[in-house]
Formats: C-alpha cells, sequence, structure tokens
C-alpha cells in the first residue's frame, strides 16, 4: 500500500509556491506556506528535558522520570509542544489525510534537525519511522510516520526504511490509556525485520507525538538490544505531563 497520495509532486510545488498562509489566508512572506507571523505563534518548545523534552520551566534540565529511569533513547527533538495550532494540523493530518498540512510540519521539523545537527546534535544514519499495526493503517489509510519518515530523509539526506520496524500484534489504541497501560499494552508488540541491519547503527525514530514515551521505549529498546549503539527520536511535538495542569 502506498503511503503517499498520487498528487505527491503536486503537493510538493504547492507548499513552495508563493500563495497564502495554511493558518491565516493572508499572503505568504516566504517559500513555505506559513506567514512569518503564525510561525512565531506556534508553540515553541524552548524549555524542554535535555533528554525526552517534555516541557520543563527552565533550560538545560532533565525531568525526574529521565533521573530516576534513563531512557534507552539518547534524545529526542520534538520543535514544538503539543498545543494549538500544533494539535489541529496534526489532526488534520493523521485522520483526515490532510496532506499540505502533513507536508508543512514536515518540512518545519527538517529545518529544525538541520538547525540542531549544525550546533552539535550527531546525525543518525537510518531514519526508522515507528510503525502501525496492519489493522489500523489499513483503515486509515497511510502511516503518518512513514511520511515524516520520507519527507525527513529527503531534506536531511539520510536514508529511511520504512519496513524495517513491524508491529506484528494488534493492540489497543494508546491515546485511552495512562503511562503504565501503554507499557503493558506494547510488551511484545514490536518486531524486527528480518533483513534489518541495525547493529553498531546510530538510528533515529520517526513519530507525530512523544507522550509518554512508551512506545519509543519500546522501540529504542528493541533496537538496543540488536546492536544499535544509539537511537535519538524526531517528532513533531512534546505533551505535557497531565498532572503538570497541560492537558492537551
Amino acid at each position: 500500500m502506498s503511503c503517499q497520495p498520487k498528487s505527491i509532486f503536486k503537493v510538493y510545488n504547492w507548499l513552495h509556491s508563493n500563495h497564502s498562509c495554511l493558518l491565516c489566508d493572508e499572503p505568504g512572506d516566504q517559500p513555505l506556506p506559513i506567514c512569518l507571523a503564525c510561525e512565531r505563534d506556534l508553540p515553541w518548545l524552548l524549555t524542554g528535558c535535555r533528554v525526552c523534552a517534555e516541557p520543563l520551566g527552565g533550560p538545560d534540565l532533565t525531568c525526574g522520570r529521565c533521573l530516576r529511569r534513563t531512557p534507552s533513547f539518547q534524545r529526542v527533538e520534538a520543535p514544538w509542544r503539543y498545543a494549538f495550532p500544533v494539535v489541529t494540523l496534526i489532526t488534520r493530518f493523521k485522520h483526515q489525510a490532510n496532506w499540505p498540512f502533513g507536508r508543512l510540519l514536515g518540512e518545519l521539523l527538517a529545518r529544525h534537525l538541520l538547525d540542531a545537527h549544525q550546533n552539535g546534535l550527531p546525525r543518525p544514519e537510518l531514519l526508522l519511522p515507528v510503525p502501525l499495526a496492519r489493522r489500523r493503517q489499513r483503515r486509515r489509510g497511510f502511516n503518518q510516520a512513514a511520511l515524516l519518515a520520507r519527507w525527513l530523509g529527503r531534506n536531511l539526506h539520510t536514508p529511511w526504511k520504512e519496513d524495517w520496524l513491524q508491529r506484528p500484534l494488534e493492540t489497543d489504541a494508546q491515546q485511552a490509556l495512562d503511562a503504565r497501560a501503554r507499557q503493558r499494552n506494547l510488551r511484545q508488540a514490536f518486531a524486527l525485520s528480518p533483513r534489518a541491519a541495525v547493529e553498531g547503527r546510530h538510528i533515529a525514530l520517526v513519530d507525530d507525538v512523544l507522550t509518554t514515551g512508551a512506545t519509543c521505549e519500546a522501540l529504542a529498546r528493541l533496537l538496543r538490544q540488536a546492536g544499535a549503539v544509539r537511537v535519538d527520536v524526531y517528532c513533531l511535538a512534546r505533551t505535557p505531563r497531565p498532572e503538570a495542569g497541560l492537558q492537551c
């Protein structure tokens, strides 16, 4: 099943033409379909945990969860908090197949990552999208993480493999579960393809939103057990802790 719309080149050309901002419909003032004012008003994640990117009150801090137990992944890179209007853009991309919104977010994420790499973040050798269970992907028609990995790979000049990580078990949707239930839900949920060659490599997982980190923790642990030397996570947005009073 193809994860790209048939009009992908039209979508790409439209994103890079001179047109209106997707958020406010005002005339565009830069190559991407978002005006500078709307881009500045996005919920940029300026102070997050240096490991998992959980929004915190100050810079260069590590959250209590990561201090208590070091994750299997090395670092999460996310440009935004999961808040309006990023929530709406991701929802319309993910659940309504609104390709231009997804492509815009992917382009902005690539810009964020290029800047991070120029400022010392190690570049991965390979991008791997977080897999969807087959039934869920058939129902949705595509895997949004796979699309993001393709768009990032082309912008970052980094190879990607859409079928090396697999999700053979049909598990409950993570959104309705708390952190502990998410961990139980993901036991034995993932597998590596027999042709996945991850030993000795620096891998970056790609997803749309990181909430508790349970999915990426399970995948990073699987990759590390298979010999990956480092696993990072690239995603569009990071949610704050619900108990912090910042519900998304």
